[in-house]
């Protein structure tokens, strides 16, 4: 995608993220299945999502913006750049809140993907609902622990969630 924004006419907005990525250096460990919903999750959070910083900025620079999730002594990062890589503003999430959620998440995701490959339809249909289940009230956990320093909407926060629990893997 191109770093070039289109010119927006006075006060336009355009709150969504155009890049995202995750702090390599963070992440320790992934397996193939992961990996494959690390790169969905980007896929369709850049397919479309709604984010809106609430700091206020000098220039009254409204979107799009380039992202980048990491974890530092056991909280999020999350840094939030223009279009042209200048830096906006970052913040700091405490991923205590988060624990249980990820590690239940997890579980029934790898219950979910041996499933997939020898359990009956029925059962992988009640897996995945039990997953999305899971996936949905950690969105309600994103939108809540993100409330103060951005606006996201709830399918823009399932696919932060994804790339938080990516970010959790420490095997």
């Amino acid at each position: 995608m191109s770093d070039a924004a289109p010119p927006k006419p006075k006060g336009a907005t355009d709150h969504r993220i155009i890049d995202v990525r995750l702090d390599e250096r963070t992440i320790l460990w992934r397996n193939a299945d992961i990996e494959q919903e690390r790169r969905v999750a980007i896929f369709d959070l850049l397919e479309g999502n709604f984010f809106k910083p609430l700091g206020t900025n000098d220039d009254g620079y409204a979107g799009p913006y380039k992202v980048v999730m990491g974890v530092e002594e056991g909280r999020l990062t999350v840094a939030v750049a223009r279009y042209d890589d200048s830096p906006l503003e970052s913040f700091v999430v405490p991923l205590s809140p988060f624990r249980r959620t990820v590690r239940d998440y997890f579980a029934i995701c790898d219950s979910y993907f041996k499933a997939i490959r020898n359990a009956t339809p029925s059962q992988i249909e009640t897996i995945d609902m039990a997953r999305r289940g899971i996936h949905n009230e950690a969105a309600e956990l994103v939108i809540e622990r993100f409330a103060s320093r951005v606006e996201v909407d709830h399918d823009t926060a399932r696919r932060l969630f994804t790339l938080i629990c990516v970010l959790h893997i420490r095997q």
